[in-house]
């Protein structure tokens, strides 16, 4: 289907799923659901030929991982939308309502935003994700997924639209563009009369293109390159069971932790017990000189390395004499998404949270938390790394605006 017919359906599905009431908004996700479990074997099938193609193109198994589907994970795609059921719907909340001297009663209503389109790499699960997200909160959305998921991405949209009449709704409230070519990306960048917003998922070259060359307002996610500072006050044992966490419990997700920063007073007794409990996992270790001299085995750094996201078995490794060169490093390079401190230090604590530049700042616990079901507002769209309208993990209030209601009973300006 062509682009621009895309964009109008999806502006008449928008305008269709503003009048929809939180009921049949539930009854349609609870339909998607069991359509996906309905044509599992359908969309195991398609994505077996994707893996097979990506598997061809040399893609590193922690981007198969991503790509991959399995019963459970098609099953956690159809819980998550009956989760999303279960979740409160903002749409209509009036978040203020005040007198003027005047008479009349200016208020705040959530409303959705209207067309969404998503941009995104190669996983699949998103798919089914953002239609449930965008659908509770009255949002209709384009979806543009990678080439590289595009068997599975069309088996999945089918199913949900199946699911969506069955529960007898408008089938557009959730669109797939299937041409994988850059213009087509490039023509969604630029569809402001159909598109209210757009919000990219993958790695940071896509999220940098979406930026750069979109006219329609871009909601920025995902790229994390996020770092664990060990203080000179940690507690060793845990941050070795924190950065373990952090860096090998799925590296190809961007709250993993991509680089370490050791205070040097810890170094000579910290790097030895990280190096030995990273020999169960095939992690690179890239270390400044200092740091590459105490330990073998480890690798010396580039200033790339500082900046770089991973996604991989790789993490740096920088030794700071204090808390400020800490700090100080971590924002020149991290990208806005989870940052960590290991120590026993209430003052140092609280100087990192309230001077580290990010979505997410932790305290002794591991930045693989970063998540809007471990945040406990249900699924999000992504994480985002921005300032404005939504930072962290967005769920469904992020998916929402809002206008001004007033009533009068005949004011006159």
């Amino acid at each position: 289907m062509e682009l621009t017919e895309i964009g109008k359906r999806a502006k008449k599905a928008a305008a269709y799923l503003n009048n929809l009431g939180q009921t049949k908004k539930n009854h349609g996700l609870m339909a998607a659901a069991a359509a996906l479990e309905e044509g599992m074997e359908e969309i195991l099938a398609a994505n077996q030929k994707d893996l097979e193609r990506a598997r061809a193109n040399g893609m590193p198994p922690s981007l198969l991982d991503r790509l991959a589907l399995d019963g459970g994970r098609v099953q956690a795609m159809a819980g998550g939308l009956r989760e999303i059921v279960a979740l409160e719907d903002p749409v209509g909340e009036v978040v203020s309502m005040k007198p003027r001297p005047n008479g009349l009663l200016i208020g705040k209503k959530r409303v959705p935003l209207g067309v969404i389109g998503i941009i995104y790499e190669a996983r699949p699960n998103v798919t089914a994700d953002a239609f449930g997200l965008c659908f509770k909160t009255g949002n209709a959305v384009i979806l543009k997924g990678g080439s590289d998921a595009i068997e599975s991405n069309q088996a999945i949209v089918r199913w949900l639209g199946k699911g969506l009449k069955d529960a007898g709704l408008l089938e557009d409230a959730v669109q797939l563009v299937t041409a994988t070519d850059r213009e087509t990306t490039r023509a969604l960048m630029r569809m402001n009369a159909y598109v209210d917003v757009l919000i990219p998922r993958g790695g940071a070259g896509l999220i940098r293109t979406v930026v750069e060359n979109s006219t329609v307002p871009v909601i920025e996610t995902g790229t994390g390159n996020c770092h664990i500072y060990v203080d000179a006050s940690a507690d060793l044992d845990m941050a070795i069971s924190i950065i373990i966490n952090a860096k090998t419990q799925r590296t190809g997700v961007c709250n993993a932790c991509e680089s370490l920063v050791v205070h040097r007073s810890v170094a000579k007794t910290f790097l030895p017990m990280l190096q030995k409990a990273l020999e169960v996992y095939p992690v690179e270790v890239r270390a400044d000189a200092e740091a590459w001299g105490m330990v073998s085995g480890f690798r010396k750094a580039t200033e790339e390395d500082w900046g770089t996201e991973y996604l991989d078995y790789i993490l740096s490794l920088k030794l700071v004499d204090s808390l400020e060169e800490a700090i100080a490093h971590i924002n020149h390079y991290n990208t806005g998404h989870s940052e960590a401190i290991i120590t026993r230090d209430y003052d140092n604590a609280q100087r990192f949270l309230n001077e580290i530049d990010a979505a997410a700042v932790y305290v002794n616990a591991s930045t693989r938390f970063t998540d809007g079901n471990e945040f406990g507002f249900g699924a999000e769209i992504g994480i985002s790394t921005q300032k404005l309208h939504a930072r962290g993990p967005m769920g469904l209030e992020a998916l929402t605006t809002t206008k001004y209601i007033i009533y009068g009973n005949g004011q006159v300006r």
